[in-house]
C-alpha cells in the first residue's frame, strides 16, 4: 500500500514538474519573441528616416523605395511567428538593397544624417541577431523537451505543441548584387 502510494506520489510529483518546465520554457519563449519584436519596431521605426535620406541623393531608385516601404508595412501587420519571420527577412533584404544603391553614391555615404542612420541600423540588426539566437535557444530546448522520453509523455498529454525557429531565409544568405549599370 505505502509503495503503490510513493509510486503514484514521485508519478504526480514528475508530471507537474514536468508540465511546470514545459510552461516556463514557453514563457521564456514568448518573452524571447517579445524581445525579438521590440527590436524588429525599432528597426521599423528607423527605415522611413533611413530611405528618406537616400531618396534625397538617388530620386531615380523609386523601385527600392517602393520596395522597402511595402514590405515594412507587410511585416508590421503580420502576428504568426513564421509569417513575420518571413516577412522580417525580405524586408531585411530590401534594407540590404537600399544600403547597395547608396554605395552608388560617394556624397550620400559621406552624409553625416546618412551614417548615423547607419550606424544606428547596425546597431538594431545586431540585437535582433542576439534576440533571435536568445529565442531559437529557448526553442531548442522546449522542441528537445517535448521530444525525448519521458517528458514526451507528458507533453503529448497537456497538447505541448513544437514552436518555430526563426531562421535566415535563402536571400538572406547570399551577397547583395549591386547593378552598376543602373547607375547614372
Amino acid at each position: 500500500m505505502w509503495v503503490t502510494t510513493a509510486v503514484i506520489a514521485i508519478i504526480v510529483t514528475y508530471v507537474i514538474v514536468t508540465y511546470n518546465a514545459f510552461v516556463w520554457l514557453r514563457n521564456r519563449a514568448r518573452n524571447a519573441w517579445a524581445d525579438i519584436d521590440v527590436q524588429l519596431k525599432r528597426r521599423h521605426d528607423l527605415v522611413p528616416n533611413l530611405v528618406e535620406t537616400v531618396k534625397g541623393y538617388a530620386a531615380h531608385e523609386k523601385g527600392v523605395f517602393e520596395d522597402v516601404a511595402r514590405l515594412r508595412a507587410r511585416a508590421a501587420e503580420l502576428e504568426k511567428m513564421h509569417e513575420r519571420g518571413e516577412a522580417e527577412a525580405d524586408l531585411a533584404g530590401a534594407i540590404r538593397s537600399l544600403f547597395a544603391v547608396a554605395e552608388s553614391y560617394p556624397e550620400l555615404r559621406a552624409d553625416r544624417n546618412f551614417r548615423d542612420l547607419q550606424a544606428q541600423l547596425a546597431e538594431i540588426e545586431d540585437h535582433i541577431q542576439y534576440a533571435r539566437r536568445y529565442y531559437n535557444a529557448v526553442v531548442r530546448d522546449l522542441n528537445t523537451k517535448r521530444e525525448i522520453f519521458p517528458s514526451s509523455l507528458v507533453g503529448g498529454l497537456f497538447g505541448v505543441q513544437p514552436l518555430p525557429y526563426f531562421q535566415a531565409e535563402d536571400d538572406e544568405r547570399e551577397p547583395v548584387r549591386v547593378d552598376t549599370k543602373a547607375v547614372p
